[in-house]
């Protein structure tokens, strides 16, 4: 049971989270299926019964000394179609729903256990203006020396902070794995965590 130190206006308290230990295999597996999916798959070339060539015999078939060829739409010559090239399709593929929960589990704790995580309950912000956040950041050992991920509902602290370098924002229901884990530093809304006492891990966003 994990032990998570709150701030802000409403803090001062600490919530008791069941998180588990870290495995890099499910990390790895999550995040391999995140970025599988983030993947548009556009990529297309063109056959040789797509190319803009002529279907002309090129040379008679005997008599000329030269290899035996139809037309030049076989992809032995320059401008000719692509054999086995790539054509539009998905490379997601299915995640069973637990392992992406305990994925997003394990990469809170991950967080947790470098003293990485803040959670915060009650911003105080006057207004959503970007010096507002900054001064806000600093009171709490936010400096810009790290990636910063933050994770909020909250649409004025969302607002001042987007124009911030070194943090990224999202909403709660946007939070994944492979955004935790490409920040030095997690930043999140108290009551996105108070749940996982009972439920556990919220399902993970797909991208």
């Amino acid at each position: 049971m994990a032990q998570i130190d709150v701030i802000g206006k409403n803090g001062g308290r600490k919530i008791d989270v069941e998180l588990p230990e870290v495995n890099k295999g499910v990390l790895h597996d999550v995040v391999t299926w995140q970025l599988a999916n983030r993947r548009r798959g556009t990529a297309s070339t063109k056959t040789r019964a797509e190319v803009a060539r002529t279907g002309k015999k090129m040379y008679s078939q005997k008599g000329t000394g030269n290899a035996r060829h139809g037309d030049r739409t076989v992809p032995t010559f320059v401008g000719g179609g692509v054999a086995f090239g790539p054509k539009p399709r998905s490379y997601g593929y299915t995640l069973p729903k637990k392992v992406r929960q305990l994925g997003l589990a394990m990469a809170l704790a991950s967080r947790q256990e470098e003293g990485k995580l803040l959670a915060v309950d009650g911003y105080d912000l006057t207004d959503a203006k970007t010096k507002s956040f900054i001064g806000w950041a600093s009171s709490n050992g936010l400096d810009g020396q790290e990636k910063v991920l933050l994770v909020t509902d909250n649409e004025q602290v969302r607002l001042a902070a987007r124009n911030v370098a070194w943090v990224s924002v999202l909403p709660v229901v946007g939070v994944n794995v492979y955004d935790i884990l490409r920040h030095d530093r997690l930043v999140i809304d108290a009551a996105a965590l108070e749940p996982m006492n009972e439920e556990g891990a919220e399902e993970e966003a797909s991208a």
